[in-house]
């Protein structure tokens, strides 16, 4: 019997995805890309054959080969670190006052390795599995299976550097479950992983700092990105406390300057994360893939009014113990939730997804809530006239392991809901809901992180290559790490073998272009006469993007967000204000550049998520669904990679594709039932 998540093509269909292409118009076809770099052979194989194959240079060389490294959290941290140590001469750059601000400081939950440390049937190959199901078959799949190969090698890199994980009762590193997965597999420092992986990546490039094979450059922001006859050559950044444009040129640049989940406003980012550094680059050449797959995030504390301008996360981790439910009756959802009856409760994860529970992975939590609270079910005070929230309910487990099991492995996480939200977790349910999180798009790579413009490398969440349509708990902090510490410096030194490369200055054509460029786009923020703050058209912008590119899309819905955006756009040149002067500290400018890649950037992902008429993973479209509401892939007409060319102010994108392509695994329905 057929799949119905699968191959449903039927040409004589009206709703048949071969007789759509509701982007048509939008975009230019390009010539088809490929990943030339993977080598040939059995997908285990191919990790140690690249790093066999790959050219070295020699230690006497590295000394004379410069790296500037753009972003300093756990990529760009770690990856700075490493070839530090390798004897190459190192830039660093970070719009923080320090790299131990970086948003890598955020992730709570823990970190994937495949130890099989419990014993419950973990092995590389089924994290491989796992992460390549998650993501719905649209990663690629020999990036991550030396993901999951390298995830070991982590571990115990970072309990050398004196991470302290958590551990049990022998002293063995502890292990916990996330969500869309079986095993336990999954490490971490109660709810503060990422800080304490950060810290250790810190410690490495302080003390290459210290050795004199890196450069710090803290508060200074990439603004444009210099390419020479093809090949990424530096930067140009600005001094965020003098004002002052500095150009940095070097044999090889590396973006590792996190994702763009800021474009939708709210969001749990940090508000200064951007998409800056990488659509520099984009509009230099580099191709930008599969923009439009945004991971929505389950387990965030609900908006409570108009006035905010971020969000806050809860851990994942929180579903290993924590039972999501709303009431049954309608009528219930402003009663306290002590006084709603066990059997008036509906616990639909459980029901719904009876193998996985409430572990189902990110995306369909996620969409499940939004179900509930369409439903006129959501909990909590109305927002807007909508209640939008459901209960992670920890009764069940405080009563079955003790309050004191409960404070070891979640107590700063309870006690910061606590803070923000005056309700005691303990004593009643959390309430939460879906938020814009991580960003599986980003720039294209091959498979030695290389983009398509030569010399430039793109590390973690800033390129696109591991986690197809939706990113597994607990695999940004691995891949981040992985990229950084051990597959980066090992497929850089392959192109830096050719290196070092023709000396340039600050007088070359394609260095002066840059820095004109970068002034002239200052200059004008400074002087336009508007009468509108950059935060309004983000905050515009913003609602655009949630209303009609956020957890689900129609092709109505983003043919009509194109055309919002580009009104606002046009708008935002002629009628932005931006208060103050370039000769120091302006955030407003910091925030108007930025501000002005959204724009760009939200056209292209509606362009993108218009382009790819299925739901798969994080990305649903209303009009690709199965009779039960799951998402409905299209194998036929869209397992490929969607990797986007810049053509000029003006011009329609180009849209180069890169075919997916499963040899250890088969394409299937994803179903956690």
């Amino acid at each position: 019997m057929s799949n119905p998540a699968l191959k449903t093509s039927d040409p004589s269909s009206p709703d048949d995805p071969q007789q759509h292409d509701d982007a048509a118009g939008y975009y230019v076809p390009g010539e088809p890309i490929a990943d030339t770099k993977a080598p040939a052979g059995p997908v285990e194989d191919k990790w140690d054959t690249r790093q066999f194959e790959a050219r070295i240079v020699n230690p006497a060389n590295r000394r004379k080969v410069s790296v500037i490294m753009v972003g300093t959290g756990l990529a760009g941290g770690s990856a700075a670190a490493t070839l530090g140590e390798a004897g190459y001469q190192v830039k660093t750059f970070c719009y923080q006052d320090s790299p131990r601000r970086a948003h890598s400081i955020a992730a709570q939950g823990g970190i994937n390795a495949a130890k099989n440390y419990k014993g419950d049937g973990d092995s590389v190959h089924r994290l491989f599995y796992d992460t390549i199901k998650g993501g719905d078959y649209r990663s690629r799949e020999t990036n991550v299976f030396r993901l999951a190969q390298v995830s070991t090698n982590i571990i115990d890199q970072c309990v050398a550097q004196g991470v302290p994980f958590a551990r049990e009762y022998g002293g063995l590193l502890d292990n916990r479950s996330f969500g869309g997965v079986q095993v336990s597999r999954t490490f971490y420092a109660r709810g503060q992983t990422g800080q304490q992986l950060l810290l250790g990546a810190y410690q490495a490039l302080e003390r290459q700092i210290g050795a004199g094979t890196v450069q710090q450059y803290s508060r200074h922001e990439m603004v444009e990105l210099v390419v020479v006859d093809g090949r990424a050559r530096g930067v140009i950044v600005r001094d965020m406390v003098t004002g002052e444009l500095e150009t940095h040129l070097a044999d090889v640049v590396v973006l590792a300057s996190g994702g763009y989940g800021n474009v939708f406003f709210l969001s749990t980012n940090a508000m200064g994360c951007n998409v800056t550094a990488t659509w520099r680059a984009h509009r230099k050449g580099a191709y930008m893939a599969n923009p439009c797959y945004t991971q929505i995030h389950p387990t965030c504390i609900p908006v409570s009014g108009a006035h905010q301008s971020k969000l806050t996360l809860m851990s994942e981790s929180l579903r290993n113990d924590g039972r999501i439910w709303v009431p049954k009756d309608a009528k219930d959802a402003d009663k306290d939730p002590r006084e709603i009856a066990e059997d008036d409760r509906d616990y639909y994860l459980e029901r719904i997804y009876p193998s996985f529970g409430n572990l189902v992975p990110r995306d369909i939590a996620s969409r499940q809530a939004k179900n509930m609270c369409d439903e006129g079910r959501g909990v909590g005070p109305e927002v807007e006239g909508v209640r939008r929230g459901v209960y992670l309910d920890f009764s069940e487990a405080i009563d079955r392991l003790g309050r004191p099991a409960i404070e070891s492995k979640y107590g700063n996480l309870f006690d910061m809901y606590a803070r923000i939200t005056g309700e005691d977790p303990y004593e009643v349910p959390m309430r939460i809901y879906p938020a814009v999180h991580y960003v599986m798009g980003g720039l294209w790579v091959d498979y030695d992180l290389q983009s398509s413009i030569p010399g430039l490398f793109v590390a973690g969440e800033a390129n696109f290559s591991d986690h197809g349509a939706n990113r597994l708990g607990a695999s940004a902090l691995m891949q981040g790490l992985a990229d950084g510490y051990f597959v980066l410096p090992n497929t850089i030194r392959d192109y830096l073998a050719d290196s070092p490369f023709e000396k340039i200055d600050e007088s070359h054509p394609a260095v002066v272009e840059a820095r004109e460029a970068a002034e002239a786009r200052i200059a004008h923020f400074l002087s336009n006469k508007g009468t509108r703050s950059v935060d309004s058209y983000h905050r515009e912008l913003g609602n655009i993007m949630w209303e009609y590119c956020g957890m689900e899309r129609t092709e109505d819905g983003l043919k009509k967000a194109i055309d919002l955006i580009r009104t606002l756009k046009d708008d935002f040149w002629r009628n932005v204000k931006v208060l103050g002067s370039g000769d120091g500290v302006n955030q407003s400018l910091e925030k108007a550049g930025r501000v002005a890649d959204f724009f760009e950037l939200g056209e292209l992902m509606c362009i993108d998520a218009l382009n790819r008429r299925e739901s798969c993973g994080g990305h649903f479209r209303g009009e690709s669904q199965t009779e039960d509401g799951e998402a409905l892939r299209h194998d036929d007409q869209y397992a490929y990679v969607a990797a986007w060319e810049w053509a000029g102010e003006g011009e329609k994108p180009v849209l180069h594709k890169e075919d997916l392509v499963y040899e250890a695994v088969k394409m299937a329905a994803r179903s956690y039932k």
